[in-house]
């Protein structure tokens, strides 16, 4: 198991370098000139001259990517050109804060998504499976965005039952574990929620189909187990997929979660990202995909060992 660990760490490396290189090319690409979100309109070309000096952007673009990513390594993603704050620390609050969300939300759609999957699967072809189905597709198919705003006018608006933007009552970008501020969250978690609940009851109820249809499981039955005892066997042998795919689930709603983020207001990376991108802040803006692209990095091989915990005939192979 440690050898294999090993290896995917080794493994991760030239994926890691090849996401900064990505991360750095795809913001320098855009066009248009990120100083122009802050310098005045009638500045001179020294003070120009001055502030490219200054944040680097006078110097070739391999120059800039290895004196950029010397300071990444040493755990600085430079200064935010917007608020003159730096990077890491506004990256970090947004990312704590889209863990939190993008957590909730998986864990509502992996619990509603294995129930539907486990009940299509072992009611299949019946009015159930049928249920469950069409739950499935209308979470993958609805706009989130668009179901969001719905469930603002609704409960919001209309009941008056939640709040409809921001993270706590105090108006402040830090998320509580209390009562007031769990208020905040239900909208935008059941909302993020809709689209890896219909992945994962889709993919579970595949797995539970073909699973049951396999020879093992008629054999147990055969040999007098009751149903439970089958059930576990099942749940044992879908586990490492519905795991796998409840991972990247995460990684999916952490890193896609801006137009949710923006619709609720939510301090998250999303939210961050959609001000960078208007505000042209290049180096909040390059922190921003980076982070959360280690993150998904990371993630992938977190799932990795796990399922190979579970599953050691992942590793044999």
């Amino acid at each position: 198991m440690l050898l294999y660990i090993l290896k995917r760490l080794i493994y991760v490396t030239p994926v890691a370098f090849g996401v900064s290189v990505v991360c750095f090319l795809l913001v320098h690409l855009a066009p248009g000139d990120p100083l122009s979100a802050v310098l005045p309109a009638d500045a001179t070309q020294a003070t120009i001259d001055e502030m490219r000096s200054a944040y680097g952007f006078d110097k070739p673009l391999p120059v800039q990517y290895a004196i950029w990513l010397w300071h990444v390594l040493q755990g600085d993603l430079g200064t935010s050109i917007a608020t003159g704050r730096p990077v890491l620390g506004e990256v970090s609050r947004a990312v704590v804060n889209s863990l939190i969300l993008a957590s909730v939300a998986t864990l509502i759609g992996f619990t509603f998504g294995t129930l539907f999957g486990f009940v299509a699967g072992y009611r299949r072809n019946s009015v159930l499976d049928r249920a469950a189905s069409a739950l499935s597709v209308f979470g993958v198919s609805v706009p989130h965005y668009w179901l969001g705003m719905v469930l603002v006018i609704i409960f919001s608006a209309t009941l008056g039952w939640l709040p409809p933007t921001g993270a706590g009552p105090d108006g402040s970008g830090n998320w509580r574990p209390d009562f007031e501020h769990l208020r905040y969250i239900i909208l935008p978690a059941v909302t993020m929620s809709v689209i890896p609940t219909g992945i994962i009851a889709r993919t579970v109820r595949a797995l539970v189909a073909d699973i049951l249809a396999q020879d093992f499981v008629e054999a147990l039955r055969a040999k007098g187990m009751d149903e439970w005892g089958v059930f576990k066997h099942v749940v044992r042998n879908a586990a490492p997929t519905a795991l796998a795919i409840m991972g990247l689930q995460l990684g999916y709603l952490l890193g896609g979660s801006i137009l949710i983020e923006t619709v609720f207001a939510w301090p998250g990376t999303g939210f961050l990202l959609n001000a960078a991108i208007f505000q042209r802040d290049l180096p909040l803006l390059q922190g921003s995909i980076l982070v959360l692209a280690m993150f998904f990095v990371l993630l992938n091989l977190i799932v990795d060992v796990m399922q190979t915990a579970l599953d050691p005939r992942i590793e044999r192979a």
